[in-house]
């Protein structure tokens, strides 16, 4: 038999990618969870999966009914005539009678006539695939740990001979971890959901155990949907390199170019900083602009505009974006952080990039990133990742980061400056009575570049940069002096 025909594929997208092309056939696997986190869904698409590939399913429920098992399916668009479904209400029809015994615990009792009933029905039925949900029933009725132990072996040595792939659906009820059966299955996929402050659930995906089989290790994040569950896979950027060749990508603006050394290289990762309104996203929508002129891909998400306000916002900067959005060079997508899982996001960026070849990615901003991330320790490690992934496979990477406060010290959510390649940063202040804007850049580490700050100017056709602001000093901090004078520069006259 070859690999590919000794796995069963789950049915569920991005999960035969984790566990490596599919769960080993003929073997029983345990899938736990809280109540609510997807099991059933998941069980489900495993057995749907299996009619698509002509294989017998069988469901047995001792939690649920036939009728809600159903209405799980019509609210996600499936019709499971192709799958046997037993359900308790005819298991205790046929065990009525069975337990009025006086010499032995009418749950041992019981347990034996299920267990002989579930087997007949796997003879008759002859099922490639099974699931039987859930073990709390099983857990219940065996009373001690060594008969329940004892009745999961006999499953698994008997379902093993009859060919069968078993899914048992645990829901935790245990106090601790099931020992008894984590020990017993050949694979174990943990699925958990946290709540958080406001927005949707993060959902995440564990695979704990794989025997013979190497798998893909973490959480991974997961949606549920109507028509499924749907994995992210976490993304490792050592699994994806791509040659390119190093090149610079203009902004379109002279200016702007010169003050970054002639363009920002390809395969890096640029940030550009500043308060709301000082020109961050202007200038990252031309350099967009100016690839997508050139007939290349760019793909930007915007977390924190919609899309028409973004689209509106460039057209009376005399930068339109909908001509290329028609064409298919420009990919825009608006992100909600509260309804998107931050692996959903680097699925979504890579499938795109490696789809269409994009040039230029834009994070419209990390503001709205940060706000999608269960807590600030996983920020870091998933945009390192994302980035490296962009940058090895040669994207000009251009992330806005909006920091707090308008003028004097800057607070930012997240210090991501020491990811970044290169860090423009944009700034008000004030002179001669009026609020000014001024770019400078930081760091560049792909190549020199001016040190000088600059005045910016935004108009109807663009910005346009002036020249170094060599009579102030303090600029940055946002009350500037002039040079040689003890008082700030006055507010009024030339």
């Amino acid at each position: 038999m070859s690999e590919a025909n000794s796995r069963s594929r789950t049915g569920v997208p991005g999960l035969d990618d984790i566990l490596g092309g599919g769960l080993p056939r003929a073997c029983l696997y345990l899938v736990d969870g809280n109540p609510g986190v997807g099991k059933t869904t998941l069980a489900l698409q495993f057995l749907q999966q299996g009619v698509r590939e002509g294989e017998r399913g069988l469901y047995i429920t001792l939690s649920e009914t036939k009728a809600e098992l159903d209405a799980v399916a019509r609210s996600h668009g499936w019709d499971l005539s192709g799958v046997a479904i037993i359900e308790l209400s005819a298991i205790e029809r046929s065990l009525a009678g069975k337990s009025q015994n006086t010499l032995f615990q009418s749950a041992e009792v019981e347990l034996a006539h299920l267990s002989k009933l579930l087997l007949e029905e796997v003879d008759r039925l002859r099922p490639q695939r099974v699931v039987l949900d859930s073990l709390s029933e099983m857990r219940l009725l065996a009373q001690n740990p060594l008969r329940y132990r004892r009745q999961i072996l006999t499953f698994k040595q008997r379902f093993a001979e009859r060919g069968c792939t078993v899914l048992l659906l645990d829901d935790r009820s245990a106090v601790g971890p099931d020992v008894q059966v984590h020990s017993i299955v050949h694979g174990l996929v943990s699925m958990a959901m946290a709540p958080l402050k406001y927005g949707m659930f993060r959902r995440s995906l564990t695979v704990a155990k794989l025997r013979g089989v190497e798998f893909r290790e973490g959480q991974h994040d997961y949606v549920i949907r109507r028509g499924g569950i749907s994995v992210f896979p976490r993304l490792i950027a050592a699994e994806h390199h791509r040659a390119f060749e190093k090149a610079l990508q203009l902004s379109g603006n002279a200016e702007l170019d010169a003050l970054v050394g002639g363009g920002l290289h390809t395969g890096t990762s640029n940030l550009i900083m500043g308060p709301a309104g000082s020109g961050k996203s202007t200038i990252a929508t031309m350099f967009a602009h100016a690839a997508v002129q050139r007939g290349q891909h760019v793909g930007l998400y915007a977390f924190d505009e919609s899309s028409h306000i973004l689209l509106g916002r460039a057209r009376e900067m005399g930068i339109p974006l909908e001509p290329h959005i028609d064409a298919g060079r420009l990919h825009l997508q608006q992100m909600d952080p509260a309804q998107i899982a931050p692996g959903e996001l680097a699925d979504s960026i890579l499938r795109t990039v490696e789809k269409d070849k994009m040039a230029v990615v834009v994070l419209d901003s990390l503001n709205g990133y940060v706000n999608a991330m269960p807590n600030e320790d996983y920020l870091y490690l998933h945009l390192h990742e994302l980035l490296t992934y962009l940058n090895q496979q040669g994207v000009l990477t251009l992330m806005i980061l909006a920091q707090h406060g308008l003028v004097g010290p800057m607070g930012a959510p997240v210090d991501v400056s020491y990811l970044a390649d290169t860090v423009i940063l944009t700034r008000f202040f004030e002179a001669r009575g009026a609020v000014k804007k001024a770019i400078s850049v930081i760091k560049k580490r792909s190549g020199p570049h001016e040190n000088t700050l600059r005045e910016l100017t935004m108009l109807k056709t663009g910005i346009a940069l002036g020249a170094p602001l060599t009579e102030f000093e303090g600029v940055l901090t946002g009350v500037p002096r002039l040079v040689g004078g003890s008082a700030p520069a006055p507010k009024g006259g030339a």
